[in-house]
């Protein structure tokens, strides 16, 4: 077997820990093919090299059929990190709060959107539009009562390798939350084959809400707000923007 491996010599704790938590708490649900832990470390990781090739639709009507299934795995609660681990994570080089809550909204407002709003960059306006999502989110008016799905977290088109048995998944931000929220980093860079895979994703679960196409922007308010802290530039607008077409949905 080849193998990849990631090293950062200067690694924040638990950088590459949880990557390999993640990655194992995936693949334990039998579901997608996840890019299997070799050796982990305090400043590398070791995963097995995945070969590529081009999309295929078989293979992304496969792809949504198993997402459905690996968010019914489930996870422990909103916010809740892969089994395995305690303590916080990372998206990408970001810090990620893994705390849990009882109610989705209140998990994203506090953990996905409230951590990432001083750093932003955001202007006054907009920080204002965006905690009065986080208000409404608090008051439940986005919840439904789908439970907790075992998510990939940072499902953007980089991270899903479409190889020659099909489509196996990398690098991780693993936690449970609402289903939605993958399919809408699916959504957030595009992806080949992006509707099949979603139409597949409909019909292998019973836990999307009435209208979930129409949500997508409101979960795209967390990755966007990342993307501001990490980069700035237009992202900023971006997530003003998603938080203001969620908002209008509220009435």
């Amino acid at each position: 077997m080849e193998v990849h491996r990631k090293q950062r010599r200067s690694a924040p704790h638990g950088f590459f820990a949880v990557e390999a938590a993640g990655l194992t708490w995936l693949a334990a649900a039998n579901a997608v093919r996840v890019a299997r832990v070799v050796a982990v470390g305090g400043d590398f990781i070791e995963v097995e090299r995945l070969k590529t090739t081009a999309p295929a639709p078989a293979d992304a009507d496969a792809f949504g059929t198993a997402l459905g299934a690996l968010h019914d795995a489930s996870a422990d609660a909103f916010g809740a990190p892969p089994a395995g681990w305690s303590g916080d994570g990372y998206i990408g080089n970001a810090p990620l709060p893994l705390r849990t809550e009882p109610t989705w909204g209140t998990f994203y407002a506090r953990w996905r959107l409230e951590p990432y709003l001083a750093a932003s960059g955001i202007d006054r306006a907009g920080v204002s539009t965006l905690e009065r999502l986080c208000s409404a989110l608090e008051a439940g008016t986005f919840d439904d009562p789908a439970p907790p799905a075992r998510l990939h977290g940072d499902l953007w088109n980089g991270n899903v390798l479409w190889t020659p048995t099909g489509v196996a998944l990398i690098d991780p931000a693993a936690h449970g939350g609402h289903r939605i929220t993958d399919l809408a980093m699916l959504n957030l860079f595009g992806a080949p084959h992006l509707e099949r895979i979603l139409a597949a994703y409909a019909a292998a679960t019973a836990h999307l809400p009435d209208g979930w196409r129409e949500l997508i922007g409101l979960h795209q308010v967390h990755p966007l707000l990342v993307h501001a802290v990490l980069f700035g530039g237009h992202y900023r607008a971006e997530a003003v923007a998603a938080a203001q077409q969620a908002l209008a949905l509220a009435h």
